[in-house]
This record gives structure tokens, C-alpha cells and sequence, in this order.
């Protein structure tokens, strides 16, 4: 454990132990090890490792059983791929009886140098910023903040509300296909807003993507920052 990192014992002994299921390292017992195991691993107190087994408990993890310790729920991940054309719904596909995309803000703004040059357009220019989390199941497996040309895309928003759907809004503003341009990747902790809104516990690990979309023309159409709860989905890359 790195005590000088600026990051809680707890939380760093979380990530540990939920990288370690994750990676199937308890599959023999189906347990955790007990709590006098797990501080004498970490070199902490017993105090400290049951915050950090109490997170996991929050996040749906692991639960406490009286005389027996701490079992591992077993949750599947849902698997999403990403591709030329990659599309929410049809990406978890079966893997969920009930998808569901809900909007939670809308809003015109200019846009910074840097979204203005993702969408190839001058710095300032209005677009439409969409602010959007999408459930499976009635679990929050993604909270999007998505940018799309003012000019172009009036009404995507309530299209959105009413259909859940960015594909199917985007249909509505006569963009019948689309194409996955770029996607970077990377992971952190979740903020606060992302606890809220995905249903995290302080200290979860979550999945960034950072996306651009363009017409089949190449012509840049939305840029979108997902966020993916990294205990409830994985990606697979699709060539």
C-alpha cells in the first residue's frame, strides 16, 4: 500500500480486492479472504479493510454472511463491443431483457477550441450538449455528456426523450447511418456526480470513453464522453 499517494488505504485495498475478483483469483472458495488475512496482506488494520470490503458491499459485490465471511456476488458483466459502427443497443443486444435511454439535460452552448476542433468546426460555434444516462435491466451502465451541431441536429434532444435512442434521433435529423471515427479509453475513480447518477459507492473504478461519430460522408456529427461503471461492463474491441 502506497500511504503517501494522496488516496485512502481503504480505497486502495478495494481496488485491490475487486481486481482480484475480477480476475477470478477467489474462484476456489467463492470467497474473500477473511478480514485477519486480508490486513496482515495489506499491512493495515482490521478497521481499514472493512471499509474497504464495506464499499464493495455497496457497490453489489460481495456480501457479508454471518459465520462464514465475505462471499462474492457473481454479477456478469455486460460485454460491449466497440466498432465501425457501434451502437448501444444493439451492443448489449441480448444480454438484457430491458434497455432503456433517459435524458437528463439539454442545453445550447459555444463550442470550446477543443470540441470545435473534434467537430471541425469554428470555436464558438453553437452546439447541442445532451446529458443522458442508459439503464439494463434497471441497472446504470452508462452517463453520456454528447455534443452535436446546433445547425444540423435541432430536436435531437426531445427525439432523444422520446425514443431513448441517440441512433433513432439521430434518424429523426436525417442521419440514417453513422460511423465510429475514434475511441480513447482510459479509467479512474468516480466522482461524485458519476456516484450518483451510476449508483457507485466513493471510490469505484470507472470506464471513459471519449468518441466521435461522423456521416457516412466522414463529415463529424457528435462527440460524446461515456462513462461505464468498470464492475457492470467490459469492452471488446471489433475490428
Amino acid at each position: 500500500m502506497q500511504r503517501q499517494k494522496g488516496v485512502a488505504l481503504w480505497r486502495q485495498i478495494s481496488d485491490r480486492i475487486r481486481a482480484n475478483i475480477a480476475s477470478g483469483a477467489y474462484d476456489a472458495s467463492g470467497m474473500v479472504p477473511a478480514e485477519t488475512a486480508l490486513a496482515e496482506e495489506f499491512g493495515v488494520n482490521r478497521h481499514t479493510v472493512r471499509a474497504a470490503l464495506s464499499a464493495l458491499a455497496q457497490e453489489g459485490m460481495v456480501r457479508a454472511v454471518q459465520g462464514r465471511g465475505t462471499m462474492i456476488e457473481r454479477r456478469d458483466k455486460f460485454d460491449f463491443p466497440i466498432g465501425r459502427r457501434t451502437r448501444f443497443t444493439e451492443g448489449i443486444g441480448d444480454q438484457a431483457r430491458d434497455i432503456k435511454g433517459l435524458l437528463l439535460s439539454a442545453a445550447r452552448e459555444g463550442a470550446t477550441a477543443e470540441l470545435a476542433r473534434h467537430l471541425k468546426l469554428p470555436a464558438g460555434t453553437e452546439v447541442l450538449r445532451l446529458d443522458g444516462v442508459r439503464k439494463a435491466d434497471g441497472r446504470a451502465v452508462s452517463c453520456s455528456t454528447m455534443w452535436f451541431p446546433a445547425a444540423r441536429f435541432e430536436g435531437i434532444d426531445e427525439a432523444f426523450r422520446r425514443t431513448g435512442s441517440i441512433t433513432q434521433a439521430l434518424a429523426t435529423c436525417g442521419v440514417r447511418d453513422y460511423l465510429r471515427e475514434v475511441t480513447e479509453i482510459s479509467a479512474v475513480h468516480a466522482e461524485p456526480d458519476d456516484v450518483a447518477t451510476l449508483e457507485l459507492t466513493p471510490g469505484a473504478i470507472i470506464l471513459i470513453t471519449r468518441a466521435l461519430n461522423t456521416d457516412v460522408d466522414g463529415v463529424p456529427i457528435q462527440y460524446a464522453v461515456t462513462r461505464f461503471p468498470a464492475d457492470r461492463v467490459q469492452f471488446t474491441i471489433r475490428s
